[in-house]
């Protein structure tokens, strides 16, 4: 086996590079097709520190829905987790927002995790669902990025 080895590998090696492609060749991907290729993970990133979904009920079910809940009711045991369902702090989109960027009290801020699109989405899916009607004044990622500390 490693006779067979030693007789196919100098034979690769002497392949055009366009041939082989760009991995063999060394080039590395661009960022373009890093982002097209990149397949989140079973828990939403797409790499160690970003949330790959884009979509607001999505976003809620990988970031919040933990602590949250999926109804939204909130919950309390080893920490006390409030109720979004229901929530009259949701009217307004700057609140949960700021809440969402910057954390409060125990809930750690998605700043870093999420770009301005994904926290508009997540916001706006907890103000209209979950037994919310908030749908005026939906957050904008113009919002989002005013929010931004």
């Amino acid at each position: 086996m490693a006779a067979v080895a030693l007789l196919v590998l100098p034979a690769l090696a002497q392949q055009p590079q366009a041939q082989q492609g760009p991995a063999a060749a060394g080039a590395p991907a661009s960022a373009q097709q890093r982002s097209e290729s990149a397949a989140a993970d079973s828990h939403g990133f797409v790499s160690a520190t970003r949330f790959g979904q884009r979509d607001g009920a999505s976003l809620y079910a990988a970031t919040c829905a933990g602590c949250h809940m999926p109804d939204g009711r909130g919950a309390a045991g080893a920490g006390r987790y409030p109720a979004l369902a229901g929530n009259e702090k949701l009217e307004t989109a700057a609140y949960p927002t700021s809440i969402v960027l910057n954390g409060l009290r125990g809930m750690p801020g998605f700043a870093t995790q999420m770009d301005d699109a994904q926290v508009a989405a997540v916001v706006n899916y907890v103000r209209t669902n979950l037994g919310n009607r908030y749908a005026a004044d939906p957050a904008t990622t113009e919002d989002v990025k005013a929010l931004r500390r």
